[in-house]
Formats: structure tokens, C-alpha cells, sequence
């Protein structure tokens, strides 16, 4: 065999490799968008449904001790994001975010006080986590000014959300669940592949506070 015609049989393995990997490539990309729409379609419905039923939230306290009054889930909506990847437009994210307010009445003012810096830094994140509207104030001693604790004005209302972020050359898809069972964060992640109805009524149910398997 010349050597030219060693060089044509190295091109023509590499052209090969390159297709399979290609190919492999474009079916797992393809594989990763459907449980996308899977999951886009099955959120949009689940949404409906919640803003007719209104169920109620968990329990909810921001320093362990104040409890709030009984909450519900209003106000659910659905966003699909997309992206370009290799000159494709696939889904950059989904995402299902709701209202927690109480079931009687607006959403009222409540504060708590701290003094410790664990405790603080704990209603500081959850806080955070709800994106609530809050003042914080500093209490001091009258006369020696010093720091006695620091009070959080608030109003019970908050945010939860559910996002959904697909891998597309793995064949994945990531959830991050916030606030769903008090002011908590869950992650897990599936192969795309596993996505179907049951695994979205699991995902319900939790968001539902009704026995999940979700997050086994």
C-alpha cells in the first residue's frame, strides 16, 4: 500500500470516528430536548390546575420560633428559556415559580429579633432564599449603645420556584426546587431518558407536600 493510500485509510477512520461521535452527539441532544418538552408541557398543565386548587404551603418561620399564619400556593406561571448550542436552539431552562401568601387575607407585617450570629445568619439566608421585602434594625442599649440585637421587619409573603436546567451533551437535566417545603433548597438530578409522567406526578406531589419519591 503507497503511502498516500495509508494516509486515505487514516482520514477515512478519523471521518468515521468523527461521524459516530457526531451522531452520538445530535441523539443525546435530541434525547435531552424531549424531556424538555415533557417537562414544559407538564408544567404549564400542573400550573393551571394549582391556581384553581390554591393548595396550602407548609409551615413557615423564619427563626424557628415565629410561626406565620397558615399559607397557600397562588399565582403559579411557567417560563421556557432557550439558547443557541452548535447553531441549534435548544432549551436553556424551564421554570415554574409561584406566590406563598396566607390563605385568609393579605400578607401581613411580622418581625422577629436576633442577637446570635448563627441564628442571624440564618433568617439572613432564608430571607434571601424567599425574596422578602423586610427592613432590618439595629437595637441598641439607651445608654451604652451597644448591639443588643438586630430586628427584622417583614411581610409574610414569599417566592418559591422550581428550575429545570438540561446538559445536553451529558443527557441530563438538573432540578433546583426553592421554597417548597419551608424555606429549603432540593437538587437532584435525572437522565433525561428517565423523564416521563411518573416522575413529574412525584415532583408534583412534593410540591404538594403530599408523599414523594422525588428526591430518593
Amino acid at each position: 500500500m503507497s503511502f498516500l493510500n495509508q494516509l486515505k485509510t487514516q482520514a477515512h477512520a478519523l471521518r468515521s470516528q468523527k461521524n459516530a461521535a457526531q451522531m452520538s452527539a445530535e441523539a443525546r441532544v435530541a434525547q435531552t430536548e424531549a424531556a424538555c418538552q415533557t417537562v414544559a408541557a407538564y408544567l404549564a398543565d400542573l400550573a393551571q390546575q394549582l391556581n384553581v386548587i390554591n393548595p396550602p404551603a407548609p409551615a413557615f418561620t423564619l427563626d424557628g420560633k415565629t410561626p406565620w399564619p397558615a399559607m397557600k400556593m397562588a399565582d403559579f406561571r411557567c417560563d421556557v428559556r432557550q439558547k443557541r448550542l452548535r447553531g441549534v436552539d435548544v432549551t436553556d431552562y424551564i421554570g415554574m415559580g409561584w406566590r406563598v401568601q396566607p390563605q385568609d387575607g393579605p400578607p401581613v407585617k411580622a418581625a422577629v429579633s436576633v442577637n446570635f450570629p448563627p441564628e442571624l445568619e440564618r433568617v439572613e439566608a432564608r430571607l434571601a432564599l424567599g425574596h422578602l421585602k423586610h427592613d432590618r434594625r439595629e437595637q441598641r442599649h439607651p445608654d451604652t449603645n451597644k448591639l443588643l440585637a438586630i430586628r427584622f421587619e417583614y411581610t409574610t409573603e414569599l417566592l418559591g420556584s422550581v428550575r429545570i436546567t438540561p446538559d445536553h451533551d451529558q443527557s441530563r437535566v438538573a432540578f433546583r426546587i426553592s421554597n417548597a417545603t419551608g424555606f429549603e433548597v432540593h437538587t437532584t438530578e435525572l437522565a433525561a431518558a428517565d423523564i416521563g409522567p411518573a416522575v413529574l406526578d412525584e415532583l408534583a406531589r412534593l410540591l404538594v407536600a403530599q408523599p414523594s419519591r422525588f428526591l430518593r
